[in-house]
């Protein structure tokens, strides 16, 4: 049984890339997606809303544009030594995206990742249709993951970990036991336990007391 549980953003947390960006940019639409991100992730619009605002933009794309958006994304610089310290630790580590499964799930597989949850994108014919299935991952279902996926492993809620840099993260930040600001907007850095400003996701290991 897990002995505590590491939550991770996706884009440009465990991710280098914001991964709707480079979708858009094989649309041509990257400019006011780019802007729509900024606004959301400044919490100044609802996450929801900017999703499907920027998601619209990506109508009539073909779905090979997965797989080019893959070779493109960069895992963030320490992923996997954060991913190794905590497994050996007895911990367990899980990814929760407003971004999409159908780019990240190979890199959550690739890193051994015990949870991943993103939302879906719909695809007819093999063409996007420029809506997102079900219901959003917003900062709300963030939060109710890591409380399931605590749950699930058997880690008591004050072992739980939330690691984040946007707007959309604070309410699972605010749910686990401990909040980690990474590279994060200025809100994020105010509101969470501590910062890592360098782009080193394995600095996140020190505080753990797993590393220094």
């Amino acid at each position: 049984m897990p002995r505590f549980l590491v939550v991770l953003d996706a884009d440009s947390t465990l991710l280098e890339d914001e991964v709707i960006e480079l979708l858009a940019d094989a649309a041509g639409t990257r400019p006011q997606v780019a802007a729509i991100t900024e606004r959301a992730m400044r919490g100044e619009i609802d996450f929801a809303e900017s999703l499907r605002e920027r998601v619209a933009t990506l109508a009539g794309l073909q779905d090979d544009v997965f797989r080019t958006a893959q070779e493109a994304v960069r895992v963030t610089q320490g992923a996997a030594d954060l991913v190794r310290g905590v497994h050996a630790a007895g911990g367990s580590v899980a990814v929760v995206s407003g971004g999409f499964h159908e780019v990240l799930d190979p890199f959550a597989t690739r890193l051994g990742l015990d949870h991943c949850r993103a939302n879906r994108l719909e695809v007819v014919d093999g063409v996007l249709t420029g809506r997102v299935l079900g219901e959003v991952v917003d900062a709300a279902a963030k939060a109710a993951a890591l409380r399931e996926w605590a749950e699930a492993d058997g880690v008591d809620p004050s072992r739980t970990v939330a690691v984040g840099d946007g707007a959309n993260d604070l309410e699972m930040m605010r749910v686990a036991a401990l909040s980690v600001a990474f590279d994060a907007k200025p809100r994020v850095r105010a509101e969470a336990d501590l910062a890592v400003v360098d782009r080193d996701l394995s600095a996140v290991l020190a505080p753990l007391g797993l590393r220094g």
